[in-house]
Parts: structure tokens; C-alpha cells; sequence
């Protein structure tokens, strides 16, 4: 069986930036439905159990580059008045059609909150190797929701 869609595919990785170590583990994840970056994905098509592959994901294939538009001030009347607005909290706000959208805070000087809409590793290349562990076809329920789900179900 090889990772292919429609398939959970089982990957034990660790992800480098810069020659430092951001990530490691185990994951389960339903390929073909852009569960993991693209760049990893395409890199991981074809690929059987106990291959070992190593790849350099750029921006444009990982988490986008960065676009200093996504930083904002905004007033710190945005938050709940029970929120701890410090750098580096994260919050979520909603686009207009109610998806969250995940940002940053920068700073906090006064009233004013910076933030960042940008992902941590926007604009920053990936360095993955990953070994695939397992490989199985999804189920329906899976494929309905667009997810792998783990040995005792799903929890959403």
C-alpha cells in the first residue's frame, strides 16, 4: 500500500528551521485532503511503509511567506476585559463568514496591541524527515469529515 488519497497515513517526523528543532512526533493524517502542508504531502505521494524521506519545504508550499499586511494595531478594547493580553498570547478572530482566523499578539504598548495574522512559520522553509509508519484505507466516516480519526474514534 503506498500514501495515496483517501488513505491514513501513520508519519513519525521531526521538522527543522534553521538548523533548529521546532517539532517532533507521531501523526496520523488523511492524505489528499491537505491535512499537512502541501510540500510534505507531495513529497510523502507514492511513498510505502518504512521509506524514510527527507525534503526542504519552501514558503510557497508550507505555510505561505510572509505578509507584513497580516500585522495590525488594533485597541486593546478588542479583547474580552478578562483576556491576558501579553506578547506572544494567541487568540482567534472570525472572517466575515465566521472562520476562525488565528493571530499573534506582537506587543502591547498602552492601548495599542500588536498583532500578527501570519502562522509562526510563514515564510520560513521547512526541513522535514519523516518516516512513514503505517498506511491503511480511511473509513467512510473519515472521509466524510475530511480527517483520520485515532484507534478510539474522533472526539468532535
Amino acid at each position: 500500500m503506498t500514501a495515496s488519497k483517501d488513505h491514513v497515513v501513520t508519519i513519525r517526523y521531526t521538522l527543522h528551521v534553521d538548523n533548529e528543532l521546532i517539532d517532533q512526533g507521531e501523526l496520523d493524517y488523511l492524505h489528499g485532503h491537505r491535512n499537512i502542508v502541501p510540500g510534505l504531502e507531495e513529497a510523502l505521494e507514492g511513498k510505502t511503509v518504512g521509506e524514510t524521506v527527507v525534503v526542504s519545504v519552501p514558503p510557497e508550499k508550507g505555510y505561505g511567506p510572509y505578509d507584513p499586511e497580516g500585522v495590525q494595531v488594533v485597541d486593546r478594547e478588542a479583547f474580552p476585559p478578562d483576556a491576558e493580553v501579553v506578547e506572544g498570547a494567541m487568540f482567534y478572530a472570525e472572517d466575515p463568514q465566521g472562520n476562525p482566523m488565528p493571530f499573534t499578539v506582537l506587543s502591547v504598548e498602552g492601548r495599542d496591541v500588536t498583532i500578527d495574522f501570519n502562522h509562526v512559520l510563514a515564510g520560513e522553509t521547512l526541513d522535514f524527515e519523516v518516516t512513514l509508519t503505517a498506511i491503511r484505507p480511511a473509513t467512510l466516516e473519515e472521509l466524510e469529515h475530511g480527517h483520520a480519526h485515532g484507534p478510539h474514534g474522533h472526539a468532535h
